[in-house]
């Protein structure tokens, strides 16, 4: 995968960064290629290898195709959640760091769901927060939506795909 200078993209669990340049370094005796990325949310800057680019899990930002089908994703059910906190917090961990935000869609939908039936541990809460972040910083810098909206849609969208949950299963299990 080839990025450009000025290229917005979407980097696992940090959210959307800006290609700033290449830069070219020495390690041991080995010249390689970097992507200098700044991630928007903290100013920070990550060298990733041009080499290694893809198997990090770096990505273009959202298309507006993708955005629809994202929109969709969100207002739709749900598969059942485990009443098993580990197994909960293990899917939701790898969902996060896969970089997809389809996946960070899927967390949370889920944990606002839980949210609506229990008070959410520190690190579902943390779980919850990075999800949303991820999903609606994406689409902020996509340029598909405004940040007053989003917010309020995604809500929106959430709020259907619970219902939809409740109505076609409406046996929760019980959550720990």
């Amino acid at each position: 995968m080839e990025l450009i200078v000025g290229q917005k993209v979407a980097y696992p669990n940090q959210g959307v960064c800006l290609v700033e340049h290449i830069e070219r370094k020495t390690i041991g005796e080995i010249p390689m290629k970097f992507y200098a990325l700044r991630v928007l949310r903290d100013d920070s800057i990550i060298f990733v290898p041009m080499a290694n680019a893809a198997t990090v899990g770096i990505r273009p930002v959202i298309t507006s195709r993708q955005y629809r089908l994202l929109k969709d994703k969100l207002a739709d059910d749900f598969e059942t959640i485990s009443s098993d906190w580990k197994i909960r917090s293990r899917e939701f961990h790898w969902k996060l760091q896969s970089g997809d935000v389809f996946e960070a869609a899927d967390v949370l939908k889920k944990l606002t769901f839980l949210s609506y039936e229990k008070k959410l541990s520190f690190r579902e809460q943390t779980f919850l927060e990075k999800a949303r972040f991820l999903v609606v910083s994406e689409i902020i810098n996509a340029g598909l939506a405004k940040e007053d909206r989003i917010e309020g849609k995604i809500n929106q969208l959430i709020a259907n795909a619970c219902h939809k949950h409740l109505v076609i299963q409406p046996r929760v299990a019980t959550v720990h």
